[in-house]
């Protein structure tokens, strides 16, 4: 089969002939209709992001058709159209019997740990496979499964509730996601800051406040349309330590802070006035869960969840292309992301 291969550290991606994978009872063969390019890939091509194994195919977002199953997977069959939950784990350790299963002791990602989607077909274990409703279209199931399942976690983790205000940092996939599922939370007010105009716009056309970050301290500004309180919660997405504080500082009484985006910088708070004074806090959020993809799924299928074609771009599963996406990768690009499209019907 035709893949996308990771071959050397710090060198672009590869075109290779593999063979098809070959399933165990407990898996299922994936004909890949369409994967996710993921900031975190160009980490992995980087080498800011360790992987265990070269040559390794790229690509944990994944939608597509079961072309084969195992004899001990019975809540699928051959012809389902699936999306894929990234995490294989145990499912037994202390941490998945908890359904916590982004600390499995053993636990792989696959793209990181185990080949992913960047390939014609893909093998995970069955219960890795999420049914994917027809009115979802593949594209949009592929790209669902990271950035807006880790956008809705981060509302789970930091217990976001019906009518607060919220301020997203960073408007990319999970922004774009964080924004619709707030939305479907029926929240109060939402303040995107952003300095890219482009994706100013956007929000601002889907209802949320626009916080140029080039104008002003985005702190002050949404201090400003909140009269003094501040808000009560923030998602950061970013990964800036600037950010990570700004998130922070903008927040009220009582407000909570959700970290997402990754960063190696160390962020300076003043745990008086900052945190303590205020009862503020910090909340880390690492992935996602497979409890928390049916909901997601739902919202999905339902409409409150949408990712309309223009906030796509799509390449063909060649090298050239998908490197020239990860490059773009390292600017602030005008759409929510790009996708690989790998089989027209699947």
């Amino acid at each position: 089969m035709r893949a996308v291969q990771l071959t050397e550290i710090g060198k672009a991606l590869a075109d290779a002939d593999v063979p098809i994978p070959e399933i165990g009872s407990s898996d299922i063969l994936i004909r890949v209709a369409a994967v996710g390019i993921c900031h975190s890939d160009a980490h992995y091509r980087a080498g800011i992001s360790q992987i265990d194994r070269l040559p390794l195919t790229l690509g944990h977002e994944v939608a597509g058709r079961v072309e084969e199953v195992g004899s001990d997977v019975t809540h699928l069959s051959m012809g389902d159209r699936v999306c894929v939950h990234y995490l294989v784990h145990c499912g037994s350790c202390e941490f998945c019997v908890r359904g916590l299963e982004q600390f499995c002791r053993s636990g792989q990602m696959i793209g990181k740990h185990r080949d992913g989607g960047y390939a014609e077909f893909i093998k995970v274990p069955g219960a890795n496979a999420f049914p994917l409703p027809d009115e979802i279209p593949f594209e949009a199931g592929a790209i669902m499964m990271c950035s807006s399942a880790t956008a809705l976690h981060a509302l789970n983790k930091v217990r976001f509730k019906a009518g607060e205000s919220i301020a997203i940092f960073g408007f990319g996939g999970l922004g774009f996601s964080a924004l619709q599922l707030a939305r479907a939370f029926d929240c109060g007010d939402v303040y995107v800051v952003e300095i890219n105009p482009a994706k100013l716009a956007s929000a601002a056309s889907m209802g949320a406040i626009a916080i140029d970050a080039r104008s002003a301290d985005p702190v002050e500004q949404i201090k400003e349309a909140t009269a003094g309180k501040g808000g009560d919660v923030a998602l950061e997405l970013i990964g800036s330590a600037k950010t990570m504080r700004q998130a922070v500082l903008c927040l009220g009484p009582l407000g909570r802070a959700a970290l997402v985006g990754l960063t190696a910088e160390s962020m300076s708070v003043h745990p008086y006035t900052e945190l303590i004074n205020r009862e503020v806090e910090i909340i880390g959020v690492s992935d996602h869960l497979a409890t928390e993809l049916p909901a997601l799924i739902e919202f999905a299928r339902s409409g409150k969840l949408r990712f309309p074609p223009e906030t796509l771009r799509v390449v063909d599963l060649d090298a050239a292309q998908i490197n020239a996406a990860l490059d773009a990768l390292q600017n602030s690009i005008d759409h929510v992301r790009t996708v690989i499209k790998v089989a027209g019907d699947a």
